[in-house]
């Protein structure tokens, strides 16, 4: 495998992060919105509300790497574009790396003692993700990226936390932190990526929900290859999309019955180029005409 020498740079930054995040104990450093008044506000459990703290929490360290790195910052202008943060060398135009902040947090451990996780969305599967070749809600064209990495924490969440009360200033030190444990990962998108869709019928790409795969890059996709990934989720169909098309159903939901649909027709490569003939004009639609006989 090629090696990555962005994200091997960027992992030596890691020991900030936690420091930034996380007291000694493992508690989240952030314990709630303060006021003019110097009152505390308890922050609330909110996956949203919490992972948009832990982003600007992030920020200053990608900030400090791109300026130390010799790289240039090019911050995502609305919520729902991709990435993140883009970050372009600035020695070589041509290296342009994609940056996606995504947190997650423990759901428990299952049967075979395996711990697991709420899961991420990274991006859709339509849009910028099939049409590459130009920016579609996305600060550059997909494929202008070198890489498409997803930048994760991961935490445990705190329960039975009032978060109603109001604490002074000087109760800082005594206030209940709502996250605690958090571990980082850095990993390119493909790696981490699930054969489902991020939630319900939404057109976004789903991450594994095993946290061993999130930390170690381990996911379904890990040993088939980026271009399996790009393929299989280029071509997935929701069962919306399937009708909104024509069709009864999807032509697969899980790299299972993606590995059948790919079979079908496959036959056609063990034939030679010269038996293999067509009507059809190259690069054009062929013309139908509708004639009553």
């Amino acid at each position: 495998m090629e090696q990555d020498h962005f994200r091997e740079e960027l992992l030596q930054y890691f020991d900030e992060l936690q420091e930034r995040v996380s007291t000694e104990n493992g508690d989240w450093t952030v314990k709630g919105f303060i006021d003019v008044y110097r009152r505390i506000y308890s922050i609330s459990i909110d996956t949203k509300v919490l992972s948009k703290v832990l982003e600007l929490l992030m920020f200053p360290v990608i900030l400090r790497f791109a300026e130390e790195r010799g790289y240039e910052i090019v911050l995502a202008k609305a919520q729902n574009q991709y990435p993140d943060v883009s970050l372009v060398s600035k020695s070589n135009e041509t290296l342009c790396f994609a940056v996606d902040i995504k947190t997650t947090y423990r759901t428990g451990k299952d049967k075979n003692g395996r711990m697991r996780v709420s899961g991420m969305t990274l991006g859709t599967f339509g849009g910028y993700f099939r049409i590459r070749d130009r920016p579609m809600s996305s600060t550059f064209a997909y494929n202008r990226y070198t890489r498409h990495y997803v930048l994760g924490a991961v935490y445990s969440r705190v329960t039975g936390i009032d978060e109603r009360k109001v604490y002074d200033i000087t109760d800082l030190s005594d206030i209940p932190s709502v996250a605690r444990d958090f571990q980082f990962f850095l990993q390119e998108k493909y790696l981490v990526a699930s054969d489902a869709p991020g939630s319900g019928n939404t057109k976004n790409i789903g991450s594994t929900k095993y946290l061993d795969r999130l930390l170690n890059g381990t996911g379904v996709f890990a040993k088939l290859g980026v271009e399996v990934f790009d393929d299989y989720w280029m071509n997935y169909h929701t069962r919306a999309m399937a009708r909104e098309e024509g069709f009864a159903k999807p032509p697969y939901t899980n790299l299972k019955t993606y590995q059948a649909h790919k079979k079908q027709g496959a036959e056609i490569l063990n034939i030679s180029e010269d038996a293999v003939e067509t009507e059809a004009k190259d690069g054009l639609e062929t013309d139908i005409l509708d004639v009553d006989e």
